[in-house]
């Protein structure tokens, strides 16, 4: 259970620019708006229920990018042994321009159209947790992350083609504490 977790935090995680666009776009101050007025504020939030949403949305990014880099801490596995390490960050741009991007060319003033992008975005969700492509993540890239295609050498044997995510730069022959995502995806930290 805690890895479908973590595949539907990395999920959401990868909305995070979304979230920023769907602020930008339709976030509106009303005309007689006052900072000091509680009245004024309830106003604000009645009339911006995308934004609010979307401030929500980003706080919980928030929360799930902490929780995960606590989680790394705490890695109780065994280190590995990072062999054949191959690049692949340009899968964060397949997301973006594939599904991101797109996104908000929605009408935001039709309750139809919202009702499609909230069913499209929890689908979208669905289908990347499935197929395993969570990990094809914008918001992780902006953040310093790297995605790398590797084998790794376990403490019971080797397993080739596996994904990982990583804050830093990985080489061969590198020892990682990690945190197993799925069979073949594991977010890594170098031991030092």
């Amino acid at each position: 259970m805690t890895n479908v977790r973590r595949k539907i935090d990395l999920y959401i995680l990868s909305l995070g620019l979304l979230f920023i666009f769907f602020f930008i776009i339709t976030a509106e101050l009303p005309a007689s708006f006052s900072f000091k007025d509680a009245e004024s504020w309830k106003i604000l939030a009645m009339s911006n229920p995308l934004p609010v949403i979307s401030i929500f949305g980003l706080c919980y990014c928030l929360f799930a990018y902490i929780r995960f880099d606590f989680e790394l801490k705490g890695a109780n596995e065994i280190p590995f042994e990072v062999r054949k390490v191959e690049n692949i960050n340009y899968e964060h741009l397949t997301f973006l321009a594939t599904y991101v991007v797109p996104l908000i060319s929605f009408d935001f003033g039709s309750g139809r159209q919202m009702i499609v992008l909230a069913l499209l975005l929890v689908v979208m969700g669905v289908i990347y947790i499935k197929t395993d492509l969570f990990y094809a993540n914008p918001s992780l890239a902006l953040l310093g992350f790297h995605i790398y295609r590797a084998s790794g050498h376990f403490k019971n044997g080797d397993r080739e083609g596996i994904t990982l995510i990583c804050r830093g730069r990985l080489v061969d022959n590198q020892r990682v504490s990690y945190i197993r995502l799925d069979d073949r995806i594991y977010y890594v930290r170098g031991v030092r």
